[in-house]
């Protein structure tokens, strides 16, 4: 028999003011697996938690935890009885409570084993040093570590995550990011992150659920994610993208940097050919002339630097192009910073573009 997910949900929908702010959606997460929900403010990323939870009830759709049905339309287990864990972005410390209060919060039976749970989950964190301090004396990322150690404490089977790291500095986020998906992989429990930051899905993830209008609308691991979009707006949800609109014929679509396949396009339609800008390969080593097309890079076409900004280990040009007026992003690694005015003969990777149908 396959292996039974520790978290499944099957077909969720909710509706507000007769718009499904969730619709339909379903996945499923392993023990010991991380799987972020990853999309804009507003997609319906949290109120599918939050049906998870148990603080929001479903219209539709079945929600299970190790195979056993939580809730349904008829069946619900309340949200105390689900052993699932929650972090939020604000932590929810008790203010009133003791570091160590605050962790053995919600742990029952005997005291010795309770004090030995909490000090444990204190090592994991390497907080034991402030078992007896309040909240207001740590700092964000001590509190963070507090409210990952509390909700860990129970051993809950699923834990939920909601923009669990949006209120720490940059520096820190990596810090307390990585920590954490160490303890939580310790721990076995089945993860689900909320975050609307591509870069801490791919960070953190095993899976990622892209949403979309309260939609999942591609699923899978990060690199596949990534590299295999489903289309534009999931391209341009993990980067800064650059467009060329082209027309079909013959399944060819024809550029200033040459022709393009686009397979099952039917003749006469258009399409968009989406290529990121760490993609847009500028020539060094001719400025009057372009280089000779390769089969990888293909046609050279010329622009006009408009701009340049170094963004502090990469440089970012743009580029008006000579064809069309339209304006192209590069980056180069490091420091290159040409003079607007400047010619320069650039070329695209076309392993590393996506062809779509085009939208306006």
């Amino acid at each position: 028999m396959p292996p039974v997910p520790r978290l499944e949900i099957r077909d969720l929908t909710r509706q507000f003011d007769g718009v499904n702010v969730v619709d339909g959606v379903s996945l499923s997460v392993m023990p010991g697996q991380v799987t972020c929900l990853l999309g804009p403010s507003g997609c319906g990323k949290s109120t599918t938690l939050r049906m998870i939870a148990g603080v929001e009830m479903q219209d539709s759709g079945e929600i299970y935890v190790d195979g056993g049905l939580i809730c349904d339309t008829v069946t619900r287990v309340p949200p105390e009885r689900r052993h699932i864990g929650l972090m939020f972005q604000d932590f929810a410390l008790f203010p009133h409570l003791s570091v160590y209060e605050n962790v053995a919060f919600g742990l029952s039976g005997p005291a010795d084993r309770t004090r030995a749970r909490v000090m444990e989950m204190l090592d994991r964190v390497d907080m034991t040093r402030f078992a007896s301090a309040y909240p207001h004396a740590l700092s964000g990322g001590e509190q963070q570590r507090i409210a990952l150690a509390r909700a860990l404490a129970p051993r809950p089977r699923v834990m939920l995550m909601d923009e669990p790291f949006s209120g720490l500095d940059n520096r820190l986020r990596d810090e307390i990011r990585d920590e954490t998906l160490a303890v939580l992989k310790e721990e076995g429990a089945a993860v689900l992150l909320v975050t609307h930051e591509p870069e801490e899905a791919m960070r953190m993830a095993d899976e990622i659920a892209l949403m979309r209008g309260g939609r999942i609308v591609q699923q899978g691991a990060p690199y596949n994610i990534y590299n295999a979009p489903q289309d534009r707006e999931a391209v341009a949800f993990f980067s800064d993208i650059n467009v060329i609109r082209g027309r079909v014929q013959g399944a060819l679509t024809e550029t200033p940097f040459g022709r393009f396949l686009a397979p099952g396009v039917p003749d006469g339609a258009e399409v968009d050919i989406v290529i990121r800008p760490q993609h847009l390969k500028i020539d060094f080593d001719r400025n009057g002339r372009g280089p000779l097309p390769t089969a990888v890079d293909g046609v050279p076409a010329r622009g006009v630097v408009e701009r340049a900004r170094f963004m502090g280990n990469e440089s970012l040009v743009e580029f008006r192009m000579d064809h069309d007026g339209s304006i192209l992003k590069a980056t180069v690694p490091n420091v290159f910073l040409p003079r607007p005015g400047k010619p320069l003969w650039l070329t695209i990777r076309r392993d590393r573009c996506f062809v779509f149908p085009a939208r306006d």
